[in-house]
């Protein structure tokens, strides 16, 4: 039976700084009716009471989180906040060095006992803002699939059906947003990994063009890899954007600083944009009840006045070249693991890396020419259309421990991910939005796709959408 609906009777949900957005909690802490320390310990007595079922968190430190409250109150008392975020309670994928706290990729074969002197890029930046962190969300293991379970830290589940998957490999930091445990979460994405937990579990996440938020230590799976903010509104992913953003000297590859402010851009208007809408890509199988929920959600852009066409970009099938640079950065990733460290990974984790053992230099340059086929597609396709629009998933939130639904003939996890890595090979800005519920109660996202650099417009159309089909009621 699904669990009860964070936020609805019972779930100790009301009136509570746990329910607020960061851009709440903000107004908030300026006026001087809230302060950091009752946000940190609404949303930690939050963790204290839904963790344990929904296991979203591997590591909570309430003592450095209420020693930042502290000293964020402190800075608002006098009038200085140290930045954009301060104060704002915020989790960090166990995949984001942190500095003092270790990071662990969900696997029993990562020492804990070691100094911890750095912060990735993102979590140096939230830091810099006054962000209170208040522990690190669970990841498959090295974030290999999209769900989330690893023999680290077990089996993560969907707050909305505690049966059910909530996605990876960002999971546990969907799980926590969903539940109120934070309203900022970290999250990277080499294939779907926060557009998949978001659509599973009913918030809102954006995969940014690659390079606008700076990555290190660089990811073994190269450019597939972005990281993007997952929260309750896309306000508030907006602000994150415009913290997180911009170059760091650790990532050769990031880009410059975007030119417009991302919360400044949200206003921009839907109106007469060309967009085009594709159920299935040309190629994927999608849920009578998914498709009927993102059909209906496509409609709120005609109502803003764009023009919709319902149309196929011309995306081939690109599976198996996926497979090749995702199997061979899973052995890039665990290349350096002793022969009784690779018998501790997650069995399907050890058959991907045999399997990237087994492709040639050829095979991961047809690969690389698939991309580029993709992206030139693509590239045209948006000299037409500004922006695209698919289901996130094309099923809803499935049961826990699997790494495929149950009634799946398929292996692995890629098979129900067809609207999600394809632009991560184009590396293009892709976002979430939570669009409707399933009859069992289980959340269905619409994915908004843009040409590279585009963030700005697809954080525009998310937010134009969330304002004519707002879910704010469904927040705990």
């Amino acid at each position: 039976m699904p669990a009860p609906r964070p936020g609805s009777p019972g779930s100790g949900a009301a009136d509570s700084p746990a329910t607020l957005s960061a851009t709440e909690l903000l107004a908030g802490y300026a006026r001087g009716d809230l302060s950091p320390v009752e946000a940190t310990d609404a949303v930690l007595e939050r963790i204290e009471r839904e963790n344990p079922a929904l296991n979203a968190f591997c590591l909570v430190e309430p003592d450095d989180a209420r020693k930042a409250a502290r000293a964020s109150e402190e800075r608002w008392r006098r009038g200085e906040p140290q930045g954009r975020l301060d104060g704002i309670p915020a989790s960090i994928k166990d995949m984001m060095l942190t500095q003092g706290w270790p990071t662990l990729k969900g696997s029993l074969t990562a020492d804990r006992n070691q100094q911890w002197l750095e912060d990735s890029p993102v979590v140096a930046r939230l830091r810099e803002h006054g962000s209170v962190f208040v522990g690190k969300t669970t990841t498959p293991e090295f974030a290999w699939k999209g769900v989330t379970d690893s023999p680290l830290a077990g089996i993560t589940r969907n707050p909305w059906d505690l049966s059910k998957t909530p996605g990876g490999s960002s999971g546990g930091a969907s799980a926590a947003v969903a539940a109120g445990m934070a309203p900022l979460a970290t999250g990277t994405d080499a294939g779907g990994s926060v557009r998949i937990p978001a659509s599973f579990t009913g918030i809102f996440s954006i995969k940014p063009t690659w390079g606008l938020v700076p990555h290190y230590p660089a990811s073994a799976f190269g450019s597939l890899a972005h990281s993007g903010p997952m929260t309750r509104t896309v306000a508030d992913a907006a602000l994150m954007l415009d913290v997180i953003t911009g170059a760091d000297p650790r990532d050769w590859g990031a880009l410059a600083p975007p030119a417009v402010s991302f919360t400044e851009a949200l206003d921009r208007p839907v109106k007469d944009l060309r967009i085009a809408f594709s159920p299935t890509l040309g190629h994927v199988s999608v849920d009578p009840e998914v498709a009927r929920i993102t059909a209906a959600a496509v409609r709120a852009f005609e109502e803003l006045g764009a023009h919709v066409d319902e149309t196929d970009p011309g995306i081939f099938e690109c599976l198996e070249d996926f497979h090749v640079l995702w199997f061979t950065g899973a052995a890039k990733a665990t290349e350096k693991l002793t022969g009784e460290q690779r018998e501790l990974l997650d069995p399907g984790l050890r058959e991907i890396i045999e399997e990237g053992l087994s492709y040639s230099a050829q095979d991961y340059l047809t690969a690389m020419a698939t991309r580029m086929e993709l992206g030139l597609r693509m590239g045209l396709f948006h000299q037409q259309y500004d922006l695209l629009l698919t289901p996130a998933m094309p099923i809803p939130a499935f049961e826990v421990g699997l790494e495929v639904p149950p009634d799946s003939t398929e292996r692995r996890w890629t098979s129900w991910a067809g609207f999600c890595y394809p632009f991560n090979m184009t590396q293009q800005p892709a976002a979430s939005v939570p669009c409707g519920f399933t009859e069992a109660g289980l959340p269905v996202g619409l994915q908004i796709v843009g040409p590279r650099h585009s963030d700005a417009l697809v954080m525009a159309a998310s937010r134009a959408f969330e304002q004519v089909r707002p879910w704010a009621h469904i927040w705990p």
